[in-house]
């Protein structure tokens, strides 16, 4: 690590993730470089590796901050609970997610490699962030629904998180995806990741 305030070793790693999260709008992962983080960030590729060691990390540091941010958001929701309704519910929490967009790409991907390929220390950096995700949601639900078992709020949890990793493949599709499954006759309901979250929820809470 270079020698510098921790101000500006911050303020370098933000500006990596933020190229990351800019690339990452218009390309997949594996098109995605160090190099072609380095061509869009302010100082050169090489400084990179003073804070990153491999782009598996800054796609783990990108994680955390969506985990960060959502969680943010589901700590608002659950201090400004007026109508609690389980469609209410599954309309803020369908709503936060699909602000959330970048999260659920992420999350789409290989998690293992990325992981592998990451410092012990992004990849604990991460799993807080995750695991407080897990502690908002269960405080809305708390607020939401006070009649809920800490059982039923848990195993709302359990299914939910996993869940989550398959939204963006299903809202999110390619014209040559759709092309195939329409070759394949394939009965296939198209739905936006708002549609397709809301409706899980609801069969949730049911």
């Amino acid at each position: 690590m270079p020698k510098g305030s921790p101000e500006l070793t911050n303020a370098r790693k933000e500006e990596i993730v933020n190229a990351c999260e800019r690339l990452y709008k218009t390309m997949n992962f594996k098109e995605i470089t160090i190099k072609e983080i380095g061509e869009v960030t302010s100082f050169t590729r090489t400084s990179i590796y003073n804070y990153f060691q491999t782009k598996e990390e800054i796609f783990l540091a990108l994680l955390t901050r969506e985990y960060e941010y959502w969680t943010d958001d589901l700590k608002n929701i659950a201090e400004t609970c007026e109508t609690p309704t389980a469609e209410s519910f599954a309309d803020k929490i369908a709503h936060s997610l699909e602000r959330r967009s970048q999260l659920l790409k992420i999350l789409s991907m290989n998690h293992y490699d990325m992981e592998e390929n990451s410092r012990i220390q992004y990849l604990t950096d991460m799993k807080v962030a995750y695991g407080s995700s897990i502690k908002a949601v269960y405080n809305c639900l708390s607020s939401f629904f006070p009649q809920m078992t800490d059982g039923e709020k848990q195993n709302f949890i359990y299914v939910f998180f996993p869940f989550m990793f398959g939204i963006y493949p299903y809202a999110v599709v390619t014209e040559k995806q759709r092309e195939a499954m329409e070759a394949a006759n394939v009965d296939y309901v198209f739905m936006s990741i708002y549609e397709i979250i809301y409706r899980c929820i609801l069969n949730l809470l049911k």
